[in-house]
């Protein structure tokens, strides 16, 4: 089969479409021919050798522990190397595909609808009638979560770039920012929660938006290491002396919450929004695309 796979080069490793043997299923294994797969920016962080975690596709073999799908099911999950025609993956991280939808639109759906979930849900606790700031609103996370948030009962409040306004509008936020027009911590607004997306704004900026009480989860980080490193600190100590909270949030695969994502999505709560679609052949060309993030302010 066809799959990208980074090789090693003087220059650094290198992306490249390649011919290798089609993996065979193990003990509670399916194997899926690919229909779709999703680039998240954690496939530019990871650079693993078989990059690509979001995948849709059909089952076309399984071994005989597995006894949730048979074969010619349309499913969507995570795997191990999604940018391939074929993909084994455990029956645990997947589950059906509705029918309302395509397989693109279910691809997206895995770590960045988990981590809007999770994050909204769990580690923000957001309550009906409560005020959430959705910074990076526009991206893979940002999207799923300004409906999650208006499935919830939150009032929404979006910020994303010109080009994004309407969008963002359109999937249900009750208000949107600008980001070149407008700095959303000098708006005076207060908010219950706020969700980074992007880890373009100091901690110092968001608490400047929070209640008293207000909680920050932060789902995405600066792209240097030794910046990460200091915001996660930083959010540590900060919680332990401030009524003010912030943690530092990566999703965790369950499969209840997939299921629950499918649920949102068959009532039409939440629809997967595609940027753009690319070939299997452009691969290395997509996975730098998802990581350009929104810019700190000057």
């Amino acid at each position: 089969m066809k799959a990208a796979v980074y090789t090693k080069t003087k220059s650094g490793k290198v992306l490249q479409i390649t011919d290798i043997e089609t993996p065979i299923a193990k003990d509670n294994e399916v194997l899926i021919k690919t229909r779709a797969a999703s680039v998240n920016p954690l496939d530019w962080r990871l650079r693993s050798r078989r990059p690509g975690v979001d995948v849709a596709g059909e089952v076309v073999a399984m071994r005989k522990r597995v006894t949730q799908f048979k074969a010619g099911d349309a499913v969507f999950g995570t795997c191990r190397g999604a940018f391939a025609e074929y993909a084994c993956t455990s029956e645990s991280a997947l589950v059906s595909k509705p029918v309302n939808l395509t397989f693109e639109q279910v691809a997206c759906v895995p770590i960045a609808g988990l981590t809007a979930l999770q994050a909204l849900r769990d580690k923000g606790d957001l309550q009906p009638g409560q005020k959430v700031l959705i910074n990076g609103a526009a991206g893979g996370i940002g999207t799923f979560a300004v409906q999650i948030a208006k499935s919830l009962g939150a009032e929404v409040t979006g910020v994303c770039g010109t080009r994004n306004v309407e969008m963002v509008r359109s999937l249900g936020a009750d208000l949107v920012i600008d980001y070149t027009q407008e700095d959303f911590t000098n708006k005076g607004r207060y908010y219950d929660l706020v969700l980074d997306n992007v880890g373009n704004r100091t901690l110092s900026a968001f608490r400047r938006v929070m209640t008293p009480r207000g909680r920050c989860v932060m789902a995405g980080a600066p792209k240097e290491l030794w910046a990460v490193i200091t915001r996660v600190l930083k959010a540590l100590a900060w919680s332990a002396f401030v009524r003010q909270k912030f943690t530092f949030f990566i999703a965790r695969l369950k499969k209840d919450d997939l299921e629950a994502l499918c649920e949102l999505m068959k009532t039409g709560k939440v629809t997967p929004m595609i940027d753009k679609r690319y070939r299997l052949s452009d691969t290395a060309e997509a996975i730098p695309m998802s990581n350009q993030g929104m810019p700190a302010p000057r």
